[in-house]
């Protein structure tokens, strides 16, 4: 059977060194204690880790994200064949068995480097992880990296240091999670449980894969923000601020540092994790102006860009499997969104 354990998976990952943060193992096991349920598929070397969510009646989505190969490397000529479509056969196969209506694929790749491969993929016009991001190279010694930020970033990160503000690791998952409501309240977006966070650290944090920091002045807490690490790239995924001493610029310290950390681990990349789903001119225009959404984080996030590298994600696909659901599906979440 194709179908793998987590030990078998992870050892399968240590051949794809360069995996995405979303298709280990552990990744896996995060969702698993929160309503998915993973499984992982290794047809010779090709291999995925699919997340199924569970619907009414006894239905689910499946979710592949970021798999390490491409769409098109699979389907050479637009066609799925030899070890590459028995691939796709017992992908197809697991989806039904798990009573997929459809599964969803975000491959990890950026949107002008991506084709459609195959008839049998469409392109979803709903994606679940942010589109759109700024990726920083950290190639370069420190003073280059810190030159290629917008001054007055550089500014504030050097502000926060003559203020007293200092950067360290910590373990304080409940004050973490405090925090995070705070933000989420603050600028309007979503919380996952405490739980939820204690979960992903104790799960990434001692393979190293995982660092929680947090920017404190005379002890007292005031950001942290979650770290993620694996091959030559790190994700800035998870971040908060209380509203104390909001003037010592606390978070643009608390970056740099994350930033350091996953210099030291050998990356290359570091990913910001989600602006605004708009181009570049689009968002330099209007970043001032807008409060909604995700622009406050832009705001943040540009000065640490310099000459900016915002990227956008390859658009997701589906593979249907019960047309008259998903069409049913479709309409729903388009008029979620519009809600």
């Amino acid at each position: 059977m194709p179908e793998v354990n987590l030990t078998d998976w992870n050892h399968f990952l240590e051949s794809h060194p360069e995996t995405h943060l979303l298709q280990l193992g552990e990744w896996g096991e995060l969702k698993k204690g929160f309503g998915w349920k993973p499984v992982r598929i290794i047809q010779n070397e090709v291999g995925a880790q699919i997340l199924f969510r569970h619907l009414p009646l006894g239905l689910t989505i499946g979710y592949m994200p970021k798999p390490f190969f491409a769409l098109s490397d699979t389907c050479p000529g637009g066609q799925c064949q030899g070890v590459e479509g028995q691939f796709w056969k017992e992908v197809d196969s697991i989806c039904k068995k798990n009573s997929a209506v459809f599964l969803k694929i975000e491959p990890d790749t950026w949107s002008e480097e991506f084709i459609l491969p195959h008839s049998s993929f469409i392109l979803s016009p709903h994606n679940i992880q942010p589109p759109r991001t700024i990726t920083l190279s950290i190639k370069d010694n420190e003073e280059k990296i810190l030159a290629r930020m917008k001054p007055k970033c550089r500014y504030n990160i050097r502000l926060a240091e003559k203020k007293g503000v200092t950067v360290r690791a910590w373990d304080d998952i409940p004050a973490f999670h405090e925090m995070m409501t705070v933000t989420g309240g603050r600028d309007n977006f979503g919380v996952h449980s405490k739980e939820y966070y204690q979960r992903a650290y104790e799960l990434f944090h001692p393979k190293g894969t995982c660092e929680l920091l947090v920017a404190e002045y005379e002890g007292k807490p005031l950001a942290s923000l979650m770290v993620f690490a694996n091959g030559k790239r790190a994700w800035y995924v998870y971040g908060a601020s209380n509203d104390h001493e909001r003037n010592r610029m606390p978070t643009y310290l608390l970056q740099w540092q994350a930033i350091r950390w996953a210099k030291a681990r050998g990356c290359e990349e570091y990913d910001l994790w989600g602006v605004p789903d708009e181009n570049e001119e689009t968002l330099e225009a209007n970043f001032e102006s807008r409060h909604d959404g995700l622009w406050g984080v832009y705001r943040f996030k540009r000065g640490f860009g310099g000459p900016l590298r915002v990227k956008r994600a390859a658009q997701a696909v589906d593979r249907v499997y019960n047309p008259l659901l998903y069409w049913f599906y479709i309409k729903y979440m388009d008029r979620k969104g519009n809600l």
